[in-house]
């Protein structure tokens, strides 16, 4: 479940008012379209999704593989993400290093619950996914590594509004606005500082429904050693297997996984977290 921006092929693109380079906005939408579709695309599907016409689409591609960002399969006329593209994104994660100490705390996160773990943060008013373990269950929730989700309809999200201060949750909410999903989502600010306050007491959020219909995510926080929010962790799984009965126990499992990995990190949590 990741959001895209796609491209604009007119020549008025928005790109050229806000000052950015044209060219380079819509490699990178080409790029961002390509990471969507793990089976590749065909010349004319990416033209469409980006808005772009299939001679500026090739013209980018062809830019973009001779520096191995996208490469192209001629025996199925696809193209895909390239080798570089994955070496920028593996320097991005080492940047930050809590990841690869987070993966047994995450493997061992999906074998309690048999869920699907996932380690996420906010930035640009958005949850980042940054790791994750699949459940082993043949029907599973997964965002994939690096997808988008938002803050208010999310577990992860709603944990780190957790720790905020009421302005704080203001600003970050403000970037991306509430929005309906499902019939759940979280509409009103007054509805946000109650949702808030009950993470704090219970010690985990949850998202339940409330950007998919059928879905379930249960998050805590994990702190730095300055006692602030550095990430959080989350299990996510369909509300078949994720029952109203399961929540409270899996949930005390998530904050104790939060817990264990945040001592892991050198990190505290604040006074009566």
């Amino acid at each position: 479940m990741v959001l895209i921006s796609p491209g604009k092929g007119a020549a008025r693109d928005p790109a050229s008012r806000s000052g950015s380079v044209q060219s380079v906005d819509r490699a990178l939408s080409l790029l961002e379209a390509l990471a969507e579709d793990e089976e590749g695309c065909r010349l004319v599907d990416l033209a469409g999704r980006t808005r772009l016409s299939p001679s500026t689409a090739h013209r980018l591609l062809t830019t973009l593989q001779k520096r191995q960002f996208v490469q192209f399969d001629p025996t199925d006329g696809l193209w895909h993400v390239g080798r570089q593209s994955f070496m920028v994104g593996t320097r991005f994660v080492r940047r930050r290093n809590f990841v690869a100490t987070a993966l047994p705390y995450l493997r061992r996160l999906r074998d309690l619950t048999r869920e699907t773990a996932n380690l996420g943060y906010i930035e640009d008013g958005e949850v980042v996914v940054l790791s994750q373990v699949e459940s082993r269950e043949i029907m599973r929730a997964i965002t994939r590594v690096g997808g988008h989700v938002p803050i208010v309809n999310s577990g992860l999200g709603k944990a780190i509004l957790s720790t905020y201060s009421p302005e704080e949750v203001a600003a970050s909410v403000a970037v991306r606005g509430m929005q309906r999903f499902t019939p759940k989502s979280i509409l009103r600010m007054s509805a946000l500082k109650e949702e808030l306050h009950r993470v704090r007491i219970n010690g985990y959020a949850i998202d339940d429904e409330e950007y998919q219909v059928g879905l379930r995510c249960i998050a805590a926080t994990v702190y730095d050693s300055h006692s602030e929010v550095l990430c959080a962790v989350s299990v996510s799984g369909l509300t078949a297997r994720l029952t109203d009965e399961r929540v409270e126990p899996v949930g005390e499992v998530v904050a104790q996984i939060a817990r264990e990995l945040t001592l892991s990190l050198g990190g505290q949590a604040p006074a009566g977290h």
